[in-house]
């Protein structure tokens, strides 16, 4: 056959901060290392790799023999190293000066490690926006590899695909390659002749075209099933077969030769995109329903592949409107941003910026920023990683500025973004955030000594894909299938499990119920919210005294429709890893009894483990941290995750009744719907009646230490008054 086909095979690898090294060493026996075995005996093959800088670190760490037959390979012609940022970031959500940045020190570890020239990059998770040209170009880039879906959104016809593309911004000049979705079906699900045969079709039709194939290298052996098709069935090595016998018309080579060898196919604008499963997954909920149901109805017209090009989801940045909690972690990681640059520009010691840039690097890893048919934002291994790296981040901005010893301070900001300002309460031990405005809530509690951010929940929410767990159907199959088309559950009865919450997952969120509510009906969200403090807007003031600031907030509001105000004070001392807490209610009718519950939720620390439990005031253990507690009459409660270190206790002036449950979500991941642990809720709960002047107050204590074993109240009482 005379017509001729480029092919180039990217390959990206990936595993974000925070992944468990039992994981990635499966994933490496699974899949990078099998691959390389069959590749490196067919000669004439020639493959583009990208590896992301958190697993490239941790391989040179544990495999490096593994990285040095690569650099063979490369040195022989037959591996391009791909480039990006180097933690895999989405880089539209990145300030310029970190896109440059994390392209530019990716790309000077990979070539002193592979002794080899990096001219192009793996767009992390293909997310575009056309303003990131004016940054790739002088970060030394000169191209990229995207979605043949972001083309036919520019306009392309499926005809126009066989090459790549220019594009330019404010200037600069990029090259552009449209990865092939129907090569990314076909790969490695499909027979291997099915592919031979699409690049047969391609040739006869565009001689000399360039196809480009760009997907995960985990689904050749890691992702479900494909490890028995792709190796022990034989797939690889049939595909890699066909593609010797064939190599007379079908070549493959990498993106540096074609941009040397072959003239662009012209000039292309493209407007703000991911691959399509992407935009699908960033609608709201509602609206991905309704799309999946037209594209489903649709597709079964005639006219569908004249319709499908036209036919677009959502943009990527809306994934920060429907998880609050990644729209918390991205502010969080721009606002470090913003203080590391001060630093660069300040007087201080700058010994420690490149630790702390580093770190911040690390907390741009995009994994938990978002969700689709990976567990995402809902895996709280991934969200606790990426506050460690941001607290780490801040305890060295700190050190940097002169805070050292025992300090407390406050600053406010609008650090949501949101046009209302937030509340930083921070001292040496602790960095609390609050909402003033949203129920005048807690809603980052940063524990400095262990660098963990207690209040990374996340809320219960609907998502599409809930319907198939409600509908209980499981399709478990032999055959390798992509992870978009399979429907698998992990456990049983996870229809029963669905459970959605009214507010965000955080703390110091006030509700008043009915009297007789149950700890139940408060677990499965049945009770009633009976008053207007639990999201409405707090008036907020500040109080400073030497060595100690004060957090007031104040709101006017009602419960059964009774005029009621509570003011909420919280006090932090220099040197204290302790909250003092103080409600005051006031309006309250003589003799009327109020239900008052004060909400807290503590994060990263799981159940199910005998090293995490609740302990009462004698260090006894009262359960595991998934346990349902109706405690009453109490004025102390401890949790502990010895794992973790952190030792949280809750103290009373005024016994409470205190209820006790987990926070669990059913989500997806690429092996199936599971229900992952998110959160403990704990409860304090009182009788509110109010004194002769309708007055009533509490004040409690949440002390949060860096330790492995439970204190006994009497330990806990000697603590607490040296720390103040």
């Amino acid at each position: 056959m005379k017509n001729e086909v480029r092919l180039c095979i990217v390959l990206h690898n990936h595993q974000p901060i925070g992944n468990f090294d039992g994981v990635i060493e499966q994933a490496y026996q699974d899949s990078y290392l099998p691959f390389l075995d069959v590749f490196e005996s067919y000669e004439h093959l020639k493959v583009a790799l990208h590896t992301s800088g958190p697993l490239m670190l941790w391989l040179a760490e544990r495999h490096p023999e593994y990285l040095n037959r690569v650099k063979e390979l490369v040195g022989a012609g037959r591996i391009e190293i791909v480039g990006g940022p180097f933690y895999e970031p989405i880089l539209t959500m990145l300030p310029s000066r970190d896109r440059i940045g994390q392209i530019t020190k990716y790309t000077r570890w990979l070539q002193n490690r592979f002794n080899t020239a990096v001219s192009g990059m793996w767009m992390p998770e293909r997310v575009w926006e056309m303003q990131l040209v004016r940054d790739l170009v002088p970060a030394g880039m000169q191209y990229t590899i995207l979605d043949d879906y972001h083309f036919r959104a520019a306009g392309c016809a499926d005809e126009q695909l066989t090459n790549y593309f220019l594009t330019e911004d404010d200037g600069q000049v990029l090259r552009v390659f449209p990865g092939s979705e129907r090569l990314r079906y076909l790969l490695p699900f499909a027979p291997a002749i099915d592919a031979i045969q699409y690049c047969r079709d391609i040739a006869e039709r565009s001689p000399g075209a360039v196809l480009v194939f760009g997907d995960d290298g985990e689904k050749f052996g890691t992702w479900p099933d494909t490890k028995a098709h792709v190796y022990e069935r034989g797939w690889l090595k049939q595909f890699f077969d066909l593609l010797t016998i064939n190599r007379d018309w079908l070549k493959t080579t990498t993106p540096a030769e074609v941009i040397t060898e072959t003239p662009p196919a012209g000039r292309v604008y493209l407007p703000d995109c991911s691959y399509r499963e992407m935009t699908e997954w960033a609608l709201p909920v509602e609206r991905q329903v309704q799309y999946d149901s037209i594209v489903h109805e649709l597709q079964n017209d005639s006219r569908w592949p004249q319709i499908s090009p036209f036919v677009r989801g959502g943009n990527w940045r809306n994934f920060r409107v429907k998880y609050s909690e990644a729209h918390e972690m991205y502010c969080r990681m721009l606002d470090v941003s913003r203080r590391l640059e001060f630093a660069k520009r300040s007087n201080h010691d700058k010994s420690l910026l490149p630790l702390a840039e580093d770190h911040l690097y690390r907390a741009q890893c995009n994994c938990p920023y978002w969700h689709g048919a990976f567990g995402g934002i809902y895996l709280p291994h991934l969200r606790n990683a990426t506050y460690r790296e941001l607290i780490a981040a801040d305890n060295l901005l700190d050190k940097m500025s002169g805070k050292v010893d025992e300090w407390v301070d406050v600053t406010t900001e609008d650090y949501n973004k949101d046009l209302f300002p937030e509340i930083r309460l921070a001292n040496d031990q602790l960095i609390s955030y609050f909402a003033p405005s949203k129920g005048g809530m807690l809603y980052e509690l940063d524990v400095r000594g262990i660098e963990h951010n207690l209040l990374a929940t996340i809320q219960r929410r609907p998502e599409a894909y809930h319907s198939k767990v409600r509908a209980g159907s499981s399709e478990n199959s032999s055959n390798a299938a992509s992870i978009h088309d399979r429907v698998v559950f992990k456990q049983q009865g996870l229809e029963n499990q669905l459970q959605y919450d009214r507010y965000n997952r955080k703390s110091l969120i006030d509700h008043f119920f009915d009297e007789d509510v149950s700890v139940h009906e408060v677990q499965n969200g049945l009770a009633m919210e009976r008053g207007d403090f639990a999201e409405l807007p707090f008036d907020a003031k500040l109080r400073r005294a030497p060595g100690k600031i004060q957090v007031q907030m104040r709101r006017e509001g009602n419960a059964w429709g009774i005029p009621l105000s509570i003011t909420k004070g919280i006090t932090l001392f220099a040197g204290s890893g302790a909250l003092e807490v103080t409600y005051l209610i006031e309006g309250l009718p003589p003799g009327k009894p109020f239900h008052l519950g004060v909400e807290f939720n503590f994060a990263g620390m799981p159940s199910g483990a005998d090293d995490r439990f609740f302990y009462d005031s004698r260090a006894e253990r009262m359960g595991h941290l998934g346990s349902t507690l109706n405690l009453e009459s109490t004025d102390y409660l401890g949790l502990i995750d010895q794992w973790l270190g952190a030792n949280v206790q809750l103290t009373f002036n005024r016994p409470s009744g205190i209820w006790c449950f987990p926070v669990c979500t059913v989500s997806q991941s690429e092996s199936g719907f599971e229900l992952v642990h998110q959160s403990v809720c704990v409860m304090p709960h009182w009788k509110v009646v109010g004194d002769s002047e309708g007055r009533w107050s509490v004040s409690m204590d949440l002390i949060v230490t860096c330790e492995h074993e439970p204190n006994s109240r009497s330990t806990q009482l000697a603590s607490a008054q040296r720390a103040f």
